[in-house]
């Protein structure tokens, strides 16, 4: 346990910059949090990950640890019936006020808060190697050689090569979609560009519900911490006529009800909303890429042109090279020989 909080202690003081790599645990906990391959892989979570438990850690031990340095006893916080009233009241409060796609949404993006960021610079480097054998296909053998990929992308042996993206459905109807309607020849790029706006738009406003529905329940909470110490605040004027050791005590298990209201607002759900946000933004940065890359190819650019359009879009923490992105379409083009 102390090597635990130690480690987790040297990570976040490197992370702030306060702590150089002068020895071992200190590298190991910049190797965590850098993602560099030995220790990441070894430890089997990501540097987002990492932060993400340390936060969490943090908030706790911080409140909790304050309070009894200040001659509080923990024993005094433990209120069941409260936490039922405050995080029952929320949680059912979300259900009555979301949709259940929604609510889905809110299990479906926390898992990549846990695991940390959902598209990485190799996640990229795929999309571009799909996305240039897709335009390398159409400027070679003619876009209607691509109908079977865009109708059939389950059979398509290039889809078949990237099972992230072919199981991703919302990049699958995307980049058929458009190739479509590239296909059939009956709009020119601004009003393609325009229909891909739309459609962005759309898909991001349907991003961010999770979030939204989190941070709803995180304004909320605080009023539910009232709402359990107003019951309790009644519970103790039952108990009036008893000597002020008694109330004392009814009072302050009242007040334990803002205090968790409070502390799950601020330091749990805010956060985690926050956090589901930054899911929703990576998800759209993704589809921007691939739009970039699409416009450009039906302007005609060549296709490793068109993916460095799209790599400039890229956020510039996961965003590849251009010698990386170089690279692996060097690879593509010899396994493209290689079994042609």
């Amino acid at each position: 346990m102390k090597g635990l909080l130690t480690l987790a202690g040297s990570g976040l003081g490197l992370a702030l910059g306060f702590i150089d790599c002068s020895n071992e645990q200190n590298c190991e906990a910049e190797a965590v949090l850098k993602g560099r391959a030995g220790y990441s892989r070894r430890i089997g979570i990501g540097s987002d990950s990492m932060k993400f438990f340390i936060g969490l850690f943090g908030v706790i031990g911080s409140v909790l640890g304050g309070y009894v340095l200040s001659g509080g006893f923990l024993i005094q916080l433990y209120h069941p019936p409260e936490l039922m009233i405050i995080a029952g009241g929320a949680i059912f409060a979300l259900v009555i006020g979301s949709s259940m796609d929604t609510i889905k949404g809110i299990g479906r993006d926390f898992k990549f808060v846990l695991k940390g960021t959902k598209f990485k610079g190799e996640s990229y480097l795929e999309l571009f190697s799909f996305l240039y054998l897709l335009f390398d296909k159409g400027r070679r053998s003619g876009m209607l050689a691509l109908e079977d990929d865009v109708d059939r992308p389950e059979d398509s042996e290039i889809w078949q090569q990237f099972p992230a993206i072919l199981h991703n459905h919302h990049v699958k109807d995307f980049v058929c979609d458009i190739l479509r309607i590239k296909i059939l020849g009956n709009l020119n790029v601004h009003e393609i560009e325009a229909l891909m706006d739309i459609e962005l738009d759309t898909h991001h406003h349907e991003a961010l519900q999770p979030s939204g529905a989190m941070q709803s329940m995180a304004d909320g909470l605080p009023a539910f911490g009232i709402v359990a110490a107003v019951m309790g605040v009644v519970i103790t004027m039952g108990f009036i006529s008893e000597p002020p050791e008694v109330l004392g005590m009814k009072v302050g298990a009242a007040l334990v009800g803002t205090f968790v209201g409070v502390l799950l607002a601020y330091g749990f759900a805010g956060p985690i909303a926050s956090a589901l946000k930054n899911v929703a933004e990576e998800d759209g940065a993704y589809l921007i890429c691939i739009k970039t890359c699409l416009i450009a190819d039906i302007q005609g650019y060549q296709p490793n042109m068109a993916l460095e359009f799209g790599r400039k879009t890229v956020p510039s923490v996961v965003r590849p090279t251009y010698g990386e992105l170089d690279e692996r379409i060097r690879e593509v083009k010899a396994s493209v020989k290689k079994s042609g």
